[in-house]
């Protein structure tokens, strides 16, 4: 008998773990099919954290099948590869093609938010982003991130979900994000603003490896990079070869100096003469950025290089200038 009971309850047992395990399997299949499939279509930087400012973890090749596992923000997907690293790579088409559409960050922090003055909704943060509806003021939104320096994810009471400037000219909002300064409505007008402020530095003394948090001093990147978080919120990295390579990833560089536009920023190799003669022979491709400079037109540069030249100044796209010019490319899209 009780040889009888043992039997009914090991099959009980046995059915009961049989019954639960396709329930189980479903569950992975779900998890599984919340990513996306992705191809890597250029060799990309995996990082850390979706930003230029992430520490490079690894290296994904041309070819290489990705899961894409969110869209982080708007210029960077979290990916998972084939061995199961995870991290982040950027989302421009020519690095990355998904299949679909990438799952959104569920928001970890949400405010209230009242505009203030109309605004634009846009799809994108940044004023490259098109329009999807303007905002009145008065239209109360929920806050969902800070997606950059200058603009807050949000959603509409109507559910629309897009970008806002995060200026506090255009909205109050419940708690205590930082307020940002007001970002004009196109390129051009954020190119003059950016010039601008450039050029109520000229004179700056330079220093080279001078402090990011002050404006006493500069060197060639702390310059560029001053002027563009100043005038727009945009936070360029810091060094002239990071920020070289952020324009490689995140913009189109261009290689003949009749195609830079004002505020493109610029990138030169070492001085090796005056005369383009020291320059003949030479792989620019395979030479390291020595300098950065921001064009601002008319065959202009706004730069600083060295003490003995006097600091912040304008000078001539040309001479030596143009001989060790490598490639350029615009900030802003």
């Amino acid at each position: 008998m009780k040889r009888s009971v043992a039997i009914l309850l090991s099959s009980a047992i046995a059915l009961s773990i049989y019954s639960a395990m396709p329930a189980a399997t479903t569950a992975a299949a779900s998890q599984q099919s919340a990513a996306q499939s992705g191809l890597i279509e250029a060799g990309v930087n995996l990082r850390d954290k979706p930003s230029m400012s992430g520490k490079v973890i690894g290296f994904l090749k041309k070819g290489t099948a990705v899961q894409v596992l969110e869209e982080s923000n708007g210029y960077f997907y979290k990916v998972k590869d084939a061995k199961g690293k995870t991290g982040y790579v950027s989302a421009a088409p020519k690095y990355i093609t998904v299949q679909g559409t990438a799952t959104k960050p569920e928001a970890s922090n949400e405010w209230s938010g009242r505009v203030i003055y109309g605004v634009n909704l846009r799809s994108l943060p940044s004023t490259s982003g098109k329009v999807i509806k303007m905002l009145k003021k008065g239209t109360r939104v929920t806050i969902l991130e800070e997606s950059n320096k200058s603009f807050y994810k949000v959603r509409t009471d109507e559910g629309l979900t897009g970008y806002v400037s995060s200026s506090n000219k255009y909205m109050e909002i419940s708690g205590e994000p930082a307020s940002q300064p007001s970002v004009p409505a196109n390129i051009k007008e954020q190119v003059d603003q950016v010039i601008r402020t450039g050029k109520k530095y000229l004179g700056t003394p330079y220093e080279f490896g001078s402090n990011r948090n002050t404006t006493t001093t500069f060197d060639c990147s702390d310059f560029v990079r001053h002027i563009y978080k100043e005038a727009l919120g945009i936070t360029l990295p810091s060094d002239s070869r990071k920020q070289g390579a952020w324009i490689k990833e995140n913009s189109q560089p261009v290689y003949r100096i009749s195609d830079l536009k004002a505020g493109d920023l610029v990138f030169f190799m070492s001085y090796k003469g005056s005369s383009a003669s020291a320059y003949k022979g030479i792989d620019k491709n395979s030479e390291r950025i020595t300098h950065v400079a921001m064009y601002i037109g008319d065959g202009q540069l706004l730069q600083t290089y060295s003490v003995k030249s006097g600091g912040v100044r304008i000078d001539k796209l040309s001479g030596s200038w143009e001989h060790r010019f490598l490639f350029g490319g615009s900030v802003l899209q």
